[in-house]
């Protein structure tokens, strides 16, 4: 356990770092802290500090930096962030996010948090119901038939479904209407087993395109899960990254993979508001110089999906919580339909 003069220091030291991202020496550490405190006795606190594996020191500097373990102790025991404080912030309140399509408006969440962290924003597009409102056919050359599919929420998918015969369009507008008539607002999982015993009689044919068009429509909904990054070309201004152009290319090979962020993302949804990782404490994302801090987002009351902001462990984070927390609340009243 630290003593109450081993916490402030500590507190002072990566506050200082944060802000000005040079190693801090005894002196400096003494005047931020506001402690008369003699150097000698700021130097023997910082190197109980270091064999707790707190600090460290570089190569080149007399001075310390906070480790991955330092930042954690300092987030989990001496951050506050003031809830009151969360609004008022001019630069996070003021952009907003208008409702409207959900692609639209997490694509604007995404660059608003990047724009505003100035590191990278990540946003997993919501899990939709796998539910349709209405459902079009639309008769394509060579035996194709174009699947329209709108959501609830008015998102539009095209999916092309190749046949075995031509269908005339008459055809396929009955076929629509009867998906339409009977089965709108329904679970596509339901309506592909209720089609199994329920088309029979129907002619071959027309049975097989609903059915095709169904098992499209529950596919399309269970490879949904879509992230989508903005900012990071951000990175490369940030000295702990710019420096070690392999670390950079397996970043950039992160964001443009995007597996292991739908995991994390997926994680991170579970967790009740803000949620932080340092270093490389998530395991699905296991970089050491790398910070993430996520926030589910709702809608209608129910988490749908996860977003937040990637950036060095070298963060102001009482600051990110702020901006993704409200990001967070602003895509939820976006997407809501009970605004």
């Amino acid at each position: 356990m630290l003593d109450d003069r081993s916490k402030l220091l500590l507190k002072a030291l990566v506050e200082r770092y944060i802000a000005d991202g040079q190693p801090v020496g005894s002196r400096t550490l003494a005047k931020a802290a506001g402690l008369e405190l003699s150097p000698a006795t700021i130097r023997n606190v910082m190197s109980d500090l270091e064999e707790l594996g707190l600090i460290a020191s570089p190569h080149t500097s007399a001075g310390r930096i906070p480790t991955a373990r330092g930042y954690r102790l300092f987030v989990d025991t001496m951050l506050t962030v003031r809830r009151d404080a969360l609004t008022p912030v001019p630069d996070i309140a003021t952009p907003g996010i208008e409702s409207g399509q959900p692609q639209r408006v997490i694509s604007h969440a995404a660059q608003m948090l990047s724009s505003l962290s100035q590191f990278v924003g990540v946003v997993m597009a919501p899990r939709r119901a796998s539910v349709f409102r209405h459902i079009e056919f639309l008769s394509l050359s060579d035996r194709r038939v174009l699947v329209i599919l709108v959501s609830p929420d008015g998102d539009v998918q095209n999916r092309i479904i190749h046949t075995q015969v031509n269908f005339t369009q008459t055809q396929l507008l009955e076929a629509a209407n009867f998906l339409n008539a009977h089965y709108a607002g329904l679970a596509m999982e339901e309506v592909r087993a209720r089609l199994k015993t329920e088309l029979e009689a129907l002619r071959g044919e027309i049975a097989g395109l609903m059915q095709a068009a169904v098992e499209i429509g529950a596919d399309t909904d269970a490879g949904q899960d879509e992230v989508v990054v903005s900012g990071e070309r951000n990175l490369l201004s940030v000295s702990e990254f710019s420096s070690d152009m392999g670390n950079l290319r397996r970043l950039f090979d992160l964001f443009e993979q995007k597996t292991q962020l739908v995991r994390l993302l997926d994680v991170s949804a579970q967790a009740d508001g803000v949620r932080i990782y340092i270093g490389g404490e998530s395991q699905v994302v296991p970089f050491e110089d790398l910070s993430v801090v996520t926030a589910p987002y709702e809608v209608d009351g129910q988490v749908v999906g996860t977003l937040g902001v990637i950036g060095p462990q070298r963060m102001s984070y009482e600051r990110m919580i702020q901006i993704v927390d409200v990001t967070a609340k602003l895509v939820s009243n976006a997407l809501s339909h009970n605004k």
